[in-house]
């Protein structure tokens, strides 16, 4: 047996560009099968609707109000509802796993932290990171950025993006072997082409999903049939760069659309 889960889902309580509620999110998903969802709401290096005045209790509780809401109502219909956030950067985005909001209670510092800082905090206190998106083109990135040394996975399909998107984001995660995850980045439920990931044993906590990442063990990604295929007649967009150990970029050099 699979079990279905949502890994990138915005509210409206915590992601100023999330139009529906974590107790509307939990009931579309338990009525199209899933088994869970993790609530990934825009971290202060985003588009957070957290304001950013008041104290860090203040702040972090107005955070968390979107996963809360949905965790009460998952517990009332059954479905299992877990906590993570995206942080972003200069156009580059993280899906951060393992931790909890005591966690950002306890660790103000979070917010001003590195892409190195991150990875390693996380990391120190049994958490992952997935890089989101990489090969997204939107109006605020000006270029596509990298950063292979920062994280623990690659999410190679997102139904925010189109299949050129993801067509290389696979390439380059199995280029570099990294563990594949994907998610719908949804906003706004119903939503379409839902994606995520399945897993063949039921996860009992964000844990289990943390240690299939960081041991490589088996996710599939839930991709529409064909979607990749469609990707591979289009180049990216942007010009790509990596990110150096010191976080600067440089461009790859790479003809993506031949290699």
């Amino acid at each position: 047996m699979a079990y279905r889960y949502e890994t990138h889902l915005h509210t409206c309580q915590g992601s100023l560009c999330g139009a529906s509620t974590g107790a509307e999110h939990v009931r579309w998903y338990k009525e199209i099968g899933y088994q869970g969802i993790i609530i990934t709401d825009h971290f202060f290096g985003g588009n957070t609707a957290v304001p950013r005045t008041g104290t860090w209790k203040e702040r972090i509780d107005w955070f968390c109000s979107g996963y809360e809401d949905a965790l009460i109502e998952g517990q009332k219909i059954g479905l299992d509802v877990f906590f993570g956030w995206e942080q972003g950067y200069k156009g580059d985005e993280y899906l951060v796993y393992g931790l909890d909001k005591q966690w950002l209670l306890n660790h103000p510092e979070v917010e001003t932290w590195t892409r190195r800082e991150q990875l390693e905090g996380v990391h120190r206190d049994g958490g992952c990171v997935i890089q989101a998106h990489p090969f997204r083109d939107r109006a605020y990135i000006n270029r596509i950025r990298l950063a292979r040394q920062f994280c623990d996975g690659i999410e190679v399909a997102n139904a925010g993006n189109r299949p050129y998107n993801d067509a290389y984001a696979l390439r380059y995660a199995r280029e570099f072997g990294f563990i594949c995850t994907a998610g719908s980045d949804n906003h706004r439920s119903p939503a379409a082409n839902p994606m995520g990931i399945e897993t063949e044993e039921k996860l009992g906590s964000i844990q289990d999903l943390v240690k299939l990442v960081r041991n490589r063990g088996k996710i599939t990604p839930i991709v529409p049939e064909g979607w990749f295929e469609q990707g591979f007649a289009e180049a990216p967009q942007l010009e790509t760069y990596w990110l150096d150990e010191d976080e600067h970029t440089y461009p790859t050099g790479r003809n993506w659309l031949a290699d």
